[in-house]
């Protein structure tokens, strides 16, 4: 390392102490906790971000954001190339970079790991690091502290986009490094225009049908909101009423926002009983996850939820419906040779209920480990690839392969037979392309496709509501004295240590109709979760109960002491 470099970093780290005491650990949100002890995690999060571009060779994202958490938090993730999470290999320096004490442990870390990961630092190299950032008050200052982290690394440049969703940063560094324009302006583009195609697009009968082109949304007073009133004046045939901007007074995430609604399942503040029957849905703080609800009476705040289980279910089925009028027979003369494998990928957290009408509807449902980066891992091994997390965080990902041959199959329908609607369900895969965010889960781009499916279907929000009807479940926490000596297997639904309480489970689970639990070790604390789903409320809340009894007496405090 040059002398210069190393001065440098030296110099910088000095300016920013850890807080003593405090351990962050960086998970698939990045960093997370009370803004007021972020600046030097942040700062050193900034280096972190400059040498993975200089890794990588391509521009890397950081993002000042703690999503669905309450204002006073904030947190920081670095975005890679693809437009995915930082690779997981990177994680554990990350959390020794964050708790180095001293400048000296600082830049030992990272000599050694410049050296091991042969990273190079000698000024000729350049990175580029573009920066985002959400509407909370601390995080003006905090990009600060990231871009003072950037420049202590030489050839490194930050690139302040300013407040943005995470999806938007997200889409912009995979845009930026496939050579594509990665503006603000440009996203919106591509999503208007790609939603105004499919618009288009729409048979004759169902647009005839007057249905109720009306949603109100609920934009978790941040960074959603403020957007989707820019996106909503360049939209046709959609008409979008937005609450909660961020403008009111309200604040971020309180008692408003996806989480919020998908966990309490009542109204968010600033929806009454005026709204009955309107298609609502909610973003939440950074925009990344979507749920919809509607309220079914004036009298209470209790909601009718459609969940990520029912988004994922609206967008397979109607993907499917596009292949199947795609591959039709009678075409012989194009070349009908590729069949798309079509992917759902859920976790064990999904509704029994969402996961058997997938299955009946013969759709290929695969299970992953919970974690948006198992559930996105798998689903880029299909040709199209759809999954989501019942909080509302999903998308669809295309494979280029994929994407290539459709591009040519269209040309070659264009040419045969122009108009048809093998040439229709073609426009309408490739513009659902262009319109989901490949990279992340984004409320934005969910939120129109979810709207142009059920102007193209003529559905009503109780009409989607009704493709099945969701098993009672109840998730319990047990505390219990080390969480490792649980192992799972078969994407956590099984656990095969400790010996023994699987079979417990087992057993306690065959006396409940439709009954379905498991246990998975929590990932920050020591605590057990416990699913489970029966036929009625209470046989949930009775089999959760009686499962959290048995990992209590295999793990808990009281099985420690016998």
């Amino acid at each position: 390392m040059k002398e210069e470099q190393r001065l440098l970093l030296l110099h910088s780290s000095s300016l920013f102490f850890p807080p003593q005491g405090v351990k962050l650990s960086y998970g698939t949100a990045g960093f997370r906790a009370d803004a007021s002890i972020l600046k030097s995690t942040v700062h050193r999060v900034g280096i972190l971000a400059a040498l993975r571009s200089l890794k990588t060779q391509s521009v890397v994202g950081l993002m000042i954001t703690a999503s669905h958490n309450k204002v006073t938090d904030n947190g920081v993730k670095i975005v890679d190339p693809s437009g995915g999470m930082l690779t997981q290999e990177w994680e554990p320096f990350a959390d020794q970079l964050a708790s180095a004490q001293t400048p000296e442990a600082f830049l030992s870390l990272i000599t050694e790991f410049v050296e091991k990961e042969k990273i190079p630092l000698d000024g000729v190299q350049s990175a580029e690091i573009l920066l985002g950032r959400d509407t909370r008050p601390s995080g003006e200052s905090l990009l600060e502290a990231a871009k003072q982290g950037i420049s202590s690394i030489l050839g490194a440049i930050a690139l302040d986009l300013g407040i943005l969703t995470t999806p938007q940063l997200h889409w912009m560094v995979r845009a930026r490094n496939k050579g594509m324009k990665a503006t603000e302006p440009a996203y919106f583009e591509q999503i208007s225009s790609s939603f105004r195609c499919l618009v288009d697009l729409i048979p004759n009968e169902t647009k005839s049908s007057k249905m109720d082109n009306t949603v109100v949304v609920d934009g978790a007073d941040g960074v959603g909101g403020e957007k989707l009133e820019v996106l909503k004046s360049m939209l046709t045939s959609l008409v979008i009423e937005v609450r909660n901007t961020g403008k009111g007074g309200g604040l971020l995430n309180d008692g408003v926002g996806a989480d919020y609604v998908q966990k309490e399942k009542v109204v968010p503040r600033g929806f009454c009983s005026n709204d009955v029957g309107l298609r609502c849905a909610s973003l939440d703080g950074d925009a990344d996850r979507l749920v919809y609800f509607s309220l079914p009476t004036s009298s209470s705040r209790k909601i009718d939820l459609v969940d990520g289980d029912k988004i994922l279910s609206l967008f397979a089925l109607f993907i499917k419906e596009q292949l199947s009028i795609l591959t039709k027979e009678g075409t012989e003369k194009l070349d009908n040779s590729y069949h798309a494998r079509l992917g759902v990928i859920q976790t064990a957290y999904a509704n029994g209920a969402s996961t058997d009408y997938l299955k009946q509807s013969g759709l290929e449902v695969i299970f992953t480990p919970t974690g948006v980066k198992h559930l996105h891992e798998k689903a880029a091994q299909f040709d199209i690839g759809i999954y989501f997390e019942a909080n509302g965080h999903g998308t669809i990902l295309f494979s280029e392969s994929w994407l290539s041959w459709l591009e040519a199959r269209n040309n070659e329908l264009g040419l045969a037979s122009e108009g048809s609607e093998q040439q229709k369900a073609a426009l309408r895969l490739l513009s659902v392309s262009k319109l989901i965010n490949q990279a992340v889960g984004d409320a934005l781009s969910c939120l129109l496709l979810v709207e142009v499916i059920l102007q193209h279907k003529g559905w009503s929000i109780h009409k989607w509501n009704e493709l099945y009807q969701d098993l009672p479940s109840r998730q319990l926490k047990v505390k219990v004295v080390d969480r490792t000596a649980v192992a799972t297997a078969n994407a956590e639904t099984v656990a095969i240590s400790p010996p023994g309480i699987q079979e417990a489970i087992d057993a306690e689970t065959a006396k409940y109709p439709k009954g379905r639990c498991f246990i998975r070790p929590s990932g920050t604390e020591d605590v057990i979760r416990v699913y489970a789903e029966a036929s009625t409320q209470e046989a949930a809340d009775s089999l959760a109960g009686s499962v959290a009894k048995i990992v209590d007496r295999f793990l808990g405090f009281s099985s420690s002491q016998q």
